[in-house]
């Protein structure tokens, strides 16, 4: 199973587009693997630093580097938590059969055809669907020194929304 998420509850069928983010991209729908569906338990314009090991032999290293003791590690700023607690996302059901790997991003695909959803549900409390995944949550009053640490390569992670976030503070 694939999924999409959005704040709204009524998509009956999701059609091929270009995204306004990737004017270059071909029209496509986008879908999200179930490993990496918590990366979208934010409301749509949240900017997010998610960050966790490629695999179980750097969870030491993982857990060290972001002191935690947590196998994933999602960041918001301060100003986007009342948002986090009001949104209502859904969680929107895709069989697999028609998509492809996106290559440009692990757990993405795409398909060029219409979909229509084979179930739709609500995630709930998204900070309750963190907690129970076992994934920290954390608040920042900036996401760019985490962000910056994700970028290093040495874990894998996921910068979803940035052009949102607090401008970068000059040092």
């Amino acid at each position: 199973m694939l999924y999409h998420f959005s704040e709204d509850p009524s998509i009956e069928r999701f059609v091929p587009h270009v995204p306004k983010t990737n004017p270059a991209h071909r029209a496509a729908v986008w879908a999200i693997d179930q490993e990496r569906a918590p990366l979208y338990w934010f409301p749509r314009e949240c900017p997010r630093v998610t960050i966790w090991p490629f695999n179980d032999g750097g969870l030491a290293a993982f857990r060290s580097r972001f002191t935690t003791a947590a196998r994933r590690l999602h960041a918001i700023e301060f100003e986007w938590l009342k948002r986090m607690r009001n949104a209502k996302v859904y969680r929107y059901e895709f069989d697999a059969d028609g998509f492809e790997p996106w290559e440009q991003a692990n757990g993405q695909w795409i398909t060029d055809r219409e979909v229509v959803p084979s179930a739709v549900e609500p995630v709930g409390d998204l900070l309750d669907a963190h907690h129970r995944a076992g994934i920290e949550l954390r608040l920042a009053p900036s996401l760019w020194p985490l962000r910056d640490a994700a970028v290093e390569g040495e874990f894998d992670f996921s910068l979803v929304r940035m052009h949102n976030a607090r401008p970068r503070l000059d040092s």
